[in-house]
């Protein structure tokens, strides 16, 4: 009972609430996975005929399992889908890169040095010519932490070199949460300051640790199309030149202007940083091409009984990478099998149990948004335009992956929410005999990495799940080297593929977990609160008189 005292008093009146009975099917998960991330699927990327095929597909599931269509209203009908416009941008041609560091000229192959992602401007060449080097730290502009990485340097026309995650990421102590990474620290918000600075680009230095992932997974994610929300003017969101360059190559720039990258580094992490001019230039030349397109959200709909004006949302990405650069096999399809085929599935079999059951007194509704793998752009859109009011949205539940290794004993959060819906899931969880693990990897900033963040952004209660590590087949040891495995050797990677050895008798587990979450939510009329001192607290307390 103490557990259940620490999660909060609501919480405990979450639990008094009767749920229907209800099942999630191992095996109807697994067959949804195969078809989703099957080679004639292409990865399903967006705007693509894999596109095509996954709303095709997604849609007829919903209509299978009993939902009603939840997207867009044309002539006063609902429609399966939202349209979520969006600018396309790929390279055309090669990408030509030479760095002058006084002593020769390097040239650097996109894919393998570096990774630039085709400009995002809405310009068709990007041409640059030997445009200064600077070094600008971590890049961080916080005057609440009474930090500024930028000491007043003008970065027009110049390149600037960027550090990934925050100042704290290596000592673990400071003023930026320690190991916790801050939006700070995303590469995100790295470009989005770029373009605040009027930078003609930023490159982020690559290293394993503070980004979380290898440069297979780097070169992968922005070699690839780029897609963007559209907007009234990019420059405003975005530098010409966006991208990631690997350190070793970073390492020999310092050397040759006399300088320690490591040194640097340290200096970096400390408020007295300035920023460092290199004896080298970076010069840049390719063509992109533009494009406008629509994707789509899938979105199907359970109204409520009583109170249908409220929401509660499960929400999942259908998208992946699709066709990409090949692997050492050759293999140029990225399945996205665990990413975010099976997150899909997940979202259609919860849904399949909510039809099932007695309609809630609030609507559900189940959201399968487009683009994430681009930056969250299906639920940022939506979180801009919603289909239904987000001040009376009570909570989105987002599942980015399930577990193929079997039944855990524990589970985890895309981040540590400051949220009571979390302390609900957590009191839940002891029911099931499951406890509650923190974030295993706070340095990764996942919580600003799935479609759950958009909506915490507006202020709407907005958890993403997270499968357990300590597996009961194993333990925590053996669902370690599961998850380090799978990121280090498929994650974005085309070796994402479905396995017949996959054991998804936990995910069933973990889905009939969230059904009841859901399902308690959507028949009570309580509203999920950010706790004192959250930064989407004030957002939500905005529109608390919306709220009866």
């Amino acid at each position: 009972m103490k557990n259940l005292m620490l999660a909060g008093v609501s919480a405990l009146c979450l639990l008094a609430l009767p749920v229907a009975a209800a099942e999630i099917d191992a095996a109807k998960i697994a067959d949804h996975i195969k078809v989703l991330s099957s080679d004639a699927f292409e990865g399903r990327g967006p705007n693509t005929p894999g596109e095509v095929k996954t709303v095709e597909y997604i849609t007829r599931q919903f209509q299978a399992v009993g939902l009603k269509p939840g997207g867009d209203l044309k002539n006063g009908v609902r429609a399966w889908t939202q349209d979520v416009p969006l600018a396309r941008f790929d390279t055309k041609g090669p990408v030509k890169v030479e760095v002058n560091t006084g002593a020769g000229v390097q040239a650097w192959t996109q894919g393998e040095e570096i990774a630039i992602r085709a400009a995002s401007t809405g310009i068709d060449h990007l041409t640059v010519q030997n445009a200064p080097i600077v070094f600008v730290g971590y890049g961080v502009t916080a005057p609440e932490r009474n930090w500024d990485d930028f000491k007043g340097q003008d970065l027009k026309g110049k390149v600037a070199l960027v550090l990934i995650n925050d100042p704290d990421f290596e000592t673990g102590q400071g003023d930026f949460a320690g190991k916790a990474m801050t939006y700070y620290g995303r590469w995100t918000y790295k470009f989005e300051e770029a373009a605040r600075r009027g930078a003609i680009g930023f490159l982020v230095i690559h290293e394993t640790a503070p980004a979380s992932y290898g440069w297979a997974t780097v070169k992968n994610s922005n070699t690839n199309t780029i897609f963007d929300v559209v907007r009234a003017d990019p420059s405003k969101s975005h530098a010409p030149l966006e991208g990631w360059v690997q350190r070793d190559k970073v390492v020999e720039l310092f050397k040759a202007s006399g300088l320690d990258f490591e040194t640097a580094k340290k200096v970096a992490q400390t408020r007295d940083f300035t920023p460092v001019t290199l004896k080298a230039t970076f010069s840049t030349d390719y063509a992109v091409a533009v494009e406008k397109i629509v994707s789509k959200n899938v979105v199907g709909l359970l109204p409520g009984t009583k109170r249908p004006n409220e929401t509660v949302i499960y929400s999942a990405h259908w998208d992946h990478l699709g066709v990409g650069l090949p692997d050492a096999r050759g293999d140029k399809i990225y399945n996205g099998a665990q990413d975010n085929a099976s997150g899909t599935s997940m979202l259609i079999e919860i849904a399949r149990a909510f039809a099932k059951a007695p309609r809630t007194e609030r609507s559900v509704a189940f959201l399968s948004v487009t683009a994430e793998e681009k930056g969250l752009l299906g639920s940022e859109y939506y979180a801009s335009n919603p289909l239904y009011p987000l001040a009376t949205t009570a909570g989105v539940i987002n599942m980015d992956g399930v577990s193929p290794f079997g039944p855990a004993k524990d589970f985890t959060t895309s981040g540590d929410a400051p949220l009571t819906l979390q302390d609900d899931l957590i009191a839940l969880a002891l029911t099931h005999g499951k406890t509650y693990a923190p974030d295993p990897r706070p340095g990764a900033g996942s919580f600003f990495r799935s479609d759950h963040f958009p909506f915490a952004k507006v202020g709407v209660p907005a958890i993403s799940f997270g499968a357990g590590r300590d597996l009961v087949n194993g333990g925590k040891a053996a669902g370690d080297k599961a998850s380090e495995d799978y990121v280090t050797n498929r994650y974005h990677q085309p070796a994402d593929e479905y396995s017949d050895s996959w054991d998804l008798s936990g995910a069933s587990q973990d889905g009939l977990m969230l059904f009841e979450l859901g399902s308690q939510l959507a028949n009570s009329s309580r509203w999920p609160s950010w706790k004192a001192g959250s930064e989407f607290k004030l957002k939500r307390d905005e529109t608390t008189t919306q709220r009866k």
